[in-house]
């Protein structure tokens, strides 16, 4: 999904970043980074596909640019209570090392969610860490506290002139490595990176084209060019966690709506599947939030050859993501499909239903006995391509074999294909609840005492996505006549919610 964006042909806002980041400090932490071309993608979508390597700066990300240009602008006496930050990645550590450099003292508040890699590597840099919330958006509250009234400095990670120019020295270096370019295309969090490229590009190369590009589950930009003006999201996805963002900056918007051309959304298997073409080029296992460009750049349509790059933002992956990610990365690349098939409750069918199946790969083959009529199998098929897919979607009609696919499905995809059992005959009012639980001790408590003793649990299904939440689906009794109820309480839990009852998936396999 895209939305396009006009142009402005006065940089009212923009105009002051030329300067801003033509004297940007950020050559003391940073490396003008290589920009090298992907030839597996090239080869793979017909265009020159070219990268922006920010997974090679010390700290694995271009955070090191902004968060030190920023400090280095702040008059020195401020600087004599030391800086504070809130962040539970790339910016935490943009400013530790940044601090190091300066002899600044420094504290970073982080979640007590973020992994303790990103942790660890914040007090290398010398840097003190204190944890608090689940969230950044607990962290960051508790960070203006201590501020207010320790005094520190506060550093944004993304809504200051000087952060903006910082990472906008991103795109004076592609300008002065490779001009010939048709396309640039920016991942979005709050918008700093976008704001800072898109000012000097704008202003320097009118011809070449700039995409922000943003995860599905945490757009603010993409809502705020619709609504012109800025969103604060209800929710926010945080599996691509260094673009987890509820609202694009103020300083940024003002940028951003005059030097870009439009912003691409994509699905975290869209991610997913970026990281993977990241890894066979680069070999680099690139973060989500690293892959967002990329997987825009993917979803970009041109019957002539162009040129086109993305910025790859960085490499600070946690290792427990990576199961995941290899999983989602054949659903993003529509090389994998998930089928929903009803087939007789009898002997045979499934060596029939296989004769149906031909030579196509089976990845998986979920089945529970439930019914004495009719079968519900979840079935996972590799497909070459999307004739081959419609071949054999002709092929289950043709055979009378009624079903639903399931690939797009969010339960499917992060809990039936690895839950066991079948419908359960005594859960009469069940209402099934998509939540996502902090990854942190007793948060699984926290959720029932919060939800009380008046209501029966009927299904639990966890999995751990290593990252700073964990996916969950969760049954529960219902047989009030106030269906309001059950969701105030869920809502004192403090946890987010989505109702499933009506999903199919559950409908298929476990109602």
């Amino acid at each position: 999904m895209k939305i396009s964006n006009k142009r402005t042909k006065n940089f009212t806002k923009s105009k002051k970043y030329l300067s801003l980041i033509e004297n940007s400090s950020v050559y003391d932490v940073a490396n003008v980074s290589p920009i090298t071309n992907a030839t597996n993608l090239s080869n793979k979508l017909g265009h020159n596909v070219f990268l922006k390597r920010e997974d090679l700066q010390p700290i694995f990300s271009f955070k090191n640019r902004g968060a030190y240009n920023k400090i280095v602008n702040i008059k020195k006496d401020k600087l004599k209570l030391g800086v504070i930050a809130a962040s539970a990645g790339n910016h935490a550590q943009g400013v530790a090392s940044a601090c190091k450099k300066l002899k600044i003292k420094c504290l970073i508040v982080m979640p007590k969610t973020t992994p303790e890699i990103k942790i660890r590597a914040v007090k290398n840099f010398g840097a003190r860490v204190k944890l608090f919330g689940d969230n950044y958006d607990q962290a960051v509250k508790h960070a203006y506290e201590i501020c207010k009234k320790e005094k520190k400095e506060f550093i944004h990670p993304f809504d200051d002139p000087y952060t903006i120019a910082g990472q906008g020295t991103v795109g004076k270096e592609i300008l002065e490595t490779n001009d010939d370019l048709d396309a640039i295309f920016v991942p979005v969090g709050g918008g700093g990176l976008l704001a800072g490229v898109s000012a000097w590009i704008a202003q320097n190369n009118k011809k070449i084209k700039i995409y922000g590009v943003e995860v599905d589950d945490s757009a603010c930009l993409y809502e705020a060019l619709k609504a012109n003006k800025r969103v604060r999201l209800k929710s926010v996805g945080i599996f691509a966690d260094g673009v987890a963002v509820e609202q694009v900056g103020k300083n940024n918007f003002d940028v951003i709506k005059e030097c870009i051309d439009g912003v691409i959304k994509v699905t975290i298997d869209e991610v997913c599947a970026a990281v993977k073409d990241l890894f066979e080029d680069t070999r680099v296992m690139s973060e989500p939030a690293g892959a967002v460009a990329l997987a825009g750049l993917k979803k970009y349509t041109s019957k002539k050859k162009k040129n086109l790059l993305a910025i790859s933002s960085g490499a600070n992956l946690n290792f427990d993501r990576l199961s995941y990610i290899v999983e989602r990365s054949e659903l993003g690349e529509d090389k994998e499909k998930i089928l929903s098939i009803q087939i007789p409750e009898k002997a045979g069918s499934f060596l029939k239903l296989s004769k149906i199946f031909s030579n196509s790969q089976i990845t998986e083959f979920n089945y529970r006995l439930s019914d004495p009529d009719d079968a519900h199998v979840l079935v996972g098929i590799k497909t070459k391509s999307a004739k081959n897919f419609i071949s054999l979607k002709n092929r289950l009609s043709k055979n009378h074999y009624p079903f639903k696919d399931l690939t797009k499905n969010e339960i499917s995809n992060d809990h039936l294909r690895h839950m066991v059992g079948g419908r359960s005959t005594t859960a009469r009012t069940e209402r099934v609840f998509r939540m996502e639980f902090p990854e942190r001790p007793g948060a699984l408590l926290d959720f029932l005492e919060k939800l009380g003793n008046k209501w029966n649990i009927t299904l639990f299904h966890y999995r751990n996505l290593g990252s700073a939440f964990g996916k969950v689906l969760v049954g529960i009794q219902d047989s009030s006549n106030n269906k309001e109820l059950l969701k105030r309480y869920l809502k004192r839990t403090g946890y987010t919610f989505t109702e499933e009852t009506s999903n199919i998936a559950y409908k298929h396999f476990l109602e």
